[in-house]
């Protein structure tokens, strides 16, 4: 169920199903407030780069996934679009991708036609995506051909990615979604970071802190989760 909080977001439960595939999640496309940016900086042990939205809240209502400027400040490519933020679900993710999950998806990827298929326009929705997010920023599209996420269209590397991805876009991603199934409820024990000291912060937009769209406009342009070097 959503929870309206104060500041206007929302605390949801994890998407369902039974959202049409490729619906964004509501209350999904403000900028990050300085707040937002300070429980990311915590979740992440260092300063966001190129964070500009919350692309999906965790039903704790702190940030898990944040949506990135596909370049960086300096000019440098910033492939990966949605970013996981949450130490816990990314430690259950990583426990996920230990069991060999991957190696399964990638043999069923093979010989499933239909599900190369929605992986495919997986791939295809996170290209679209992240070049709308370039162009809303100022910025130069990635190069044709550049990857998307988490191997997509024709590998599985990084559940990570995979997941942020379908939290972000409910009902794109197939292997997402089904990584997802399988994590516990990593949001169980209350917030993953203490968030007691930034109750003074306010939920204004933060001023660039997060590296939006005017940090990378003069040099030019920005990049990728779990897959290039942070």
């Amino acid at each position: 169920m959503a929870e309206e909080r104060e500041d206007g977001d929302v605390a949801r439960d994890l998407p369902d199903a039974a959202r049409t595939p490729g619906e964004e999640a509501p209350a999904t496309r403000r900028r990050l407030t300085r707040r937002d940016a300070a429980v990311v900086e915590r979740q992440l042990g260092r300063p966001p780069r190129g964070a500009c939205r919350v692309a999906h809240r965790c039903p704790c209502g702190l940030p898990d996934v944040v949506e990135t400027a596909p370049r960086l400040p300096g000019g440098e490519p910033f492939p990966t679009l949605f970013y996981l933020t949450c130490p816990r679900a990314a430690s259950a993710i990583g426990t996920l991708e230990g069991s060999g999950m991957m190696r399964a998806m990638q043999a069923r990827l093979a010989e499933d036609a239909d599900l190369a298929a929605r992986y495919r326009a997986a791939h295809e929705d996170y290209i679209a995506r992240r070049d709308k997010a370039a162009a809303e920023a100022g910025l130069s599209p990635l190069p044709r051909g550049m990857q998307s996420a988490g191997g997509m269209p024709s590998r599985v590397k990084c559940l990570h990615a995979l997941v942020a991805h379908e939290l972000a876009v409910p009902g794109i991603n197939p292997f997402g979604r089904e990584a997802l199934d399988a994590l516990p409820e990593w949001w169980a024990a209350g917030p993953c970071v203490d968030v007691t000291t930034l109750e003074g912060l306010d939920d204004l937009p933060g001023e660039e802190s997060a590296g939006t769209a005017a940090d990378g406009a003069d040099a030019g342009k920005r990049h990728g989760n779990g897959e290039a070097a942070r």
